[in-house]
């Protein structure tokens, strides 16, 4: 019998997913539940109106809408006060922010940044762009034999000069999950601060950024079953009052003047022109979906299909199974003998959606030594007959390819 039982039932909840199709690429992007896309829905179709700066009355709900919205994003994730959260596009912009805010007073020349070999490109690129900037160099923690990522190797190599500690809470490959608490605890030790990209975990379990002990924590809401456009960037209170703004415009200023301009206090500094406004709401209510099923339950389903896919994908002599047992929703592998958009072309065929690529951290590919991985990730729709037809698609493959 499969762990995974559908203790969840949730599936009915999502109108994309028609019956007979196994959806199973959740850690690129999360289909969308009905009241996420009935909050956007009625957002656009009878309450919408611009935020912040109208004084007639739906413009006066709307703003307390949006700011309803970032209260709920704050409760979610354990910040002291809404203002700790700045809405941007997603965590790609969240990352750039800081490293292009943060580093513009913080990063010199001759400073360091410590990063993971199982990085997202998005945790990487901004990182090397304000290095170059100012002369700073970095240095890359390596991976435990079961791909997570190496805090006693991370101890031995972090020293004064590090300035940045970026990692990710969950791989977007491995499904390998960082203690974060400990990380942070020895960022800390040399007078580092550090920030977890969280995309791969709010979906998956819950987040607390103070018991972390982080400095900064970002996300984006379509892997939150939320809509795109739209994510946040939790920051310190006294760390996002230091920082110059991000952009330029209106909403973000105090006062304006041809000779002077002077900002207004945080999150609107970082806010810059007309937000996503409906994104927000979205994100709300996709927070609200999530936190209705419980983070701790859909962690223990998730598990469960981790732990049923594995099983089922180690009858097949010629699958490698990558990292932990204990991954957190996500299951990488290859095929031996065939490279992984084959095996995802042919399982599209039966009507199993799964990714195949790089998956966006080339870096941790070379250190596997592979170009590409097939991605099996998992989401609250997910039940055992999406494993067994994962399982029937692979049987095609091997009959396929000999």
């Amino acid at each position: 019998m499969l762990a995974a039982e559908r203790p969840l039932d949730t599936v009915h909840d999502f109108p994309a997913i028609p019956a007979g199709w196994a959806y199973l690429d959740t850690a690129a992007t999360a289909q969308k539940p009905r009241p996420v896309i009935d909050a956007i829905a009625r957002a656009y179709g009878e309450t919408y109106a611009t935020v912040h700066r109208g004084v007639y009355q739906r413009s006066a709900d709307m703003t307390l809408a949006y700011e309803a919205a970032r209260r709920r994003v704050a409760e979610f994730v354990g910040a002291g006060s809404p203002n700790e959260i700045v809405f941007v596009r997603g965590a790609t912009e969240a990352i750039n922010l800081v490293a292009t805010c943060w580093a513009a007073q913080q990063l010199k020349s001759g400073d360091r940044v410590l990063l993971s070999m199982l990085e997202h490109h998005s945790n990487i690129v901004p990182w090397q762009m304000a290095a170059e900037r100012v002369g700073a160099a970095i240095d890359v923690v390596p991976l435990t034999s079961d791909g997570r990522i190496d805090l006693d190797a991370m101890e031995r190599m972090i020293t004064p000069a590090h300035k940045m500690v970026a990692l990710a809470h969950v791989s977007n490959v491995l499904g390998s999950v960082l203690d974060g608490r400990r990380a942070s605890e020895i960022a800390h030790s040399v007078g580092a601060r550090i920030l977890l990209d969280g995309c791969q975990a709010v979906p998956r379990m819950p987040v607390d950024v103070a018991a972390l002990g982080c400095d900064f924590y970002v996300f984006s809401a379509h892997k939150l079953y939320g809509p795109t456009g739209i994510g946040a960037l939790w920051a310190r209170p006294e760390l996002l009052d230091a920082m110059p703004p991000w952009q330029g415009g209106g909403a973000m200023i105090d006062r304006v003047t041809f000779q002077r301009t002077t900002y207004a206090p945080p999150p609107g500094r970082f806010e810059a022109g007309t937000p996503h406004i409906v994104g927000a709401l979205g994100m709300a209510a996709a927070i609200d979906y999530v936190e209705g099923i419980g983070l701790d339950r859909i962690h223990a389903h998730e598990a469960a299909l981790v732990k049923d896919a594995r099983e089922a994908l180690s009858q097949f002599n010629s699958v490698r199974l990558l990292g932990p047992e204990d991954s957190a929703g996500i299951v990488s592998f290859t095929v031996e003998g065939v490279h992984p958009h084959d095996v995802g072309t042919i399982l599209d065929e039966g009507r199993v959606a799964i990714r195949a690529g790089h998956h966006c951290a080339q870096p941790l590919m070379d250190a596997l030594g592979l170009d590409a991985t097939a991605r099996a990730s998992f989401g609250v729709y997910n039940g055992p007959e999406d494993i067994e037809a994962l399982a029937r698609g692979l049987e095609r493959v091997t009959r396929i390819f000999g």
